[in-house]
């Protein structure tokens, strides 16, 4: 069996983005807990968050110095705010294949709808999950729009 982190490495190789992958001793399921152990601002943590949306699933790739405007990802998406609601933990495994705290933006068996927090362009380097709550690695806000085809988008709650 396939674990998450293998996965994502497979994708990023695949997507001719081979990254090393920072693997921690400690878990890190959160922004405020990666940023603790790369030593970067919370913000430059891209929060791989599962939504359902509508009858689909929507990956929001959220800087973690925000909370996600539901209002915004309807908008974007095109449904009904009431409609966008945070995944339960079997959601997130089935769509991504991994698990809540640990969950890449790459690396899942089927592609996922994806937007990013343009915020995260305002970090030379951002740092994304890769498959389980121990390890991370580096990108960018442009790359993770490339590997995901997601859209950049504003999704702060203001």
């Amino acid at each position: 069996m396939t674990t998450g982190r293998e996965a994502v490495r497979r994708a990023l190789e695949d997507a001719g983005a081979p990254r090393e992958i920072q693997v921690f001793e400690t878990p890190v399921p959160s922004a405020a807990a990666a940023a603790e152990q790369l030593g970067c601002e919370v913000g430059a943590i891209a929060n791989s968050l599962v939504f359902t949306a509508g009858d689909g699933v929507v990956l929001v790739l959220a800087s973690g110095a925000h909370r996600v405007d539901l209002g915004r990802v309807a908008a974007h998406l095109d449904v009904a705010k009431r409609r966008v609601k945070r995944a339960d933990p079997d959601t997130v495994e089935r769509a991504t294949g991994q698990r809540v705290g640990g969950v890449a933006p790459v690396g899942h068996p089927a592609p996922l709808t994806c937007v990013v927090d343009v915020a995260l362009t305002a970090f030379p380097t951002v740092w994304a999950g890769a498959g389980d709550e121990h390890s991370m690695f580096p990108t960018t806000a442009a790359e993770l729009v490339d590997l995901t085809g997601g859209t950049l988008l504003e999704v702060a709650a203001g």
